[in-house]
């Protein structure tokens, strides 16, 4: 199942509450498919090509944003990506820091999340539109959050609020529960969901994870617990996620810097030609 994920806050604590029986786990946003799989539950907008794109002044990536995770994937329903940096001086130009690198998004392909830049598409543009099970990563911009991982600290210069997390640790992809689109330790957590994200795997596919600010309203159904984790090889697609080699997320997770407000762009070959100039966007590498 695709998920989205949290606004950049700190985890939050467990509860001292009466637990309930605890209900059968989700298969993640982790679990990865060869190849692309069957489309869930996205619907597409109307395509309106021929309406103008938003202006500079309605670029969703803050001014004071001064680093940026560019995902360009070359159409909707394609899974492998290259991932790149680009930094810049408040407001100014984005310059590239370093090399590309391979990574996959969900293998359905990917659909307009909401984020930054609304919910949806954009004003001007087309394309599908991101649902809960629909094996489709966001597109868009996103704010990126906190870190969680297996070990007791972060890789090395690592600066993102980072938790490590155990075997009580979820991510909710019920919608139905008041905890929904959450990561949290659900010890002593009374259970009202039927659906979760084991956050602490039997594999190393969360070693690392870093959460992408999907669907920050928790509406139900737009998705949930969207990540950036380590991947279980190139060409195999996430259920929602974007995933790529450890080392990799390893340099990323030493690159981002909270004061910089890092944001993620996912868009495709189109829609970041069409966008980049309005957004003030960095080229495709």
């Amino acid at each position: 199942m695709s998920r989205g994920a949290l606004a950049p806050l700190a985890p939050l604590a467990p509860i001292a509450l009466a637990v309930a029986t605890a209900p059968a786990l989700a298969v993640g946003c982790s679990a990865e498919t060869p190849g692309r799989a069957g489309a869930g539950a996205s619907a597409s907008a109307p395509s309106s090509d021929d309406a103008p794109p938003p202006t500079a002044a309605s670029s969703p990536i803050p001014a004071s944003t001064t680093q940026l995770l560019l995902v360009a994937v070359d159409g909707w329903d394609d899974v492998t990506v290259e991932i790149s940096r680009h930094e810049r001086a408040p407001g100014g130009a984005w310059t590239p820091v370093g090399e590309p690198w391979p990574a996959v998004v969900g293998a359905g392909g990917a659909a307009w999340g909401a984020g930054l830049h609304g919910a949806g598409p954009p004003p001007g543009r087309h394309g599908p539109t991101k649902a809960e099970g629909d094996g489709k990563s966001p597109a868009g911009v996103f704010a990126l959050g906190a870190a969680y991982g297996y070990a007791d600290a972060p890789p090395a210069g690592a600066r993102a609020p980072y938790t490590k997390v155990g075997p009580t640790w979820r991510c909710i992809d019920d919608g139905a529960s008041a905890h929904y689109n959450r990561v949290l330790d659900t010890a002593g957590l009374p259970v009202d969901w039927s659906s979760a994200e084991q956050m602490r795997r039997g594999d190393d596919l969360y070693r690392w994870v870093i959460e992408v600010d999907h669907n920050p309203a928790r509406a139900p159904g737009a998705g949930s617990c969207i990540f950036l984790h380590v991947w279980q090889g190139g060409g195999a697609g996430t259920a929602g996620c974007t995933a790529m080699a450890r080392a990799d997320i390893e340099a990323l997770m030493a690159w981002l810097d909270p004061a910089a407000r890092p944001v993620l762009v996912l868009l495709p070959a189109d829609q970041l030609a069409a966008l980049r100039a309005p957004w003030g966007l960095p080229p495709a590498p």
